[in-house]
């Protein structure tokens, strides 16, 4: 809601979106082998991602996507189709 909000609070003077992202980076403790496999089972591509896939994702944003504003990519390898 906070990315539609802005979008139409700002209008035309700066465009505003947002990543919605996955399983990319795990908590530092509390989480064990089985739990992170589990987890990344449940996406469709079966893993893990990476930073470089949000990093891909706010590129397009910012050098591809010009007439683009309100909107939330979801990376997430497919996990939110499970829910």
């Amino acid at each position: 809601m906070l990315t539609k909000a802005l979008a139409g609070e700002l209008g035309r003077e700066v465009r505003v979106n947002a990543v919605a992202s996955g399983a990319i980076l795990w908590p530092e403790h509390g989480l064990d082998e089985e739990t992170k496999q589990r987890i990344a089972s449940r996406t469709f591509l079966k893993r893990q991602g990476d930073p470089s896939d949000i990093a891909q994702a706010v590129l397009f944003l910012i050098r591809d996507a010009g007439y683009m504003s309100e909107q939330v990519l979801t990376v997430d390898g497919g996990r939110s189709l499970n829910n």
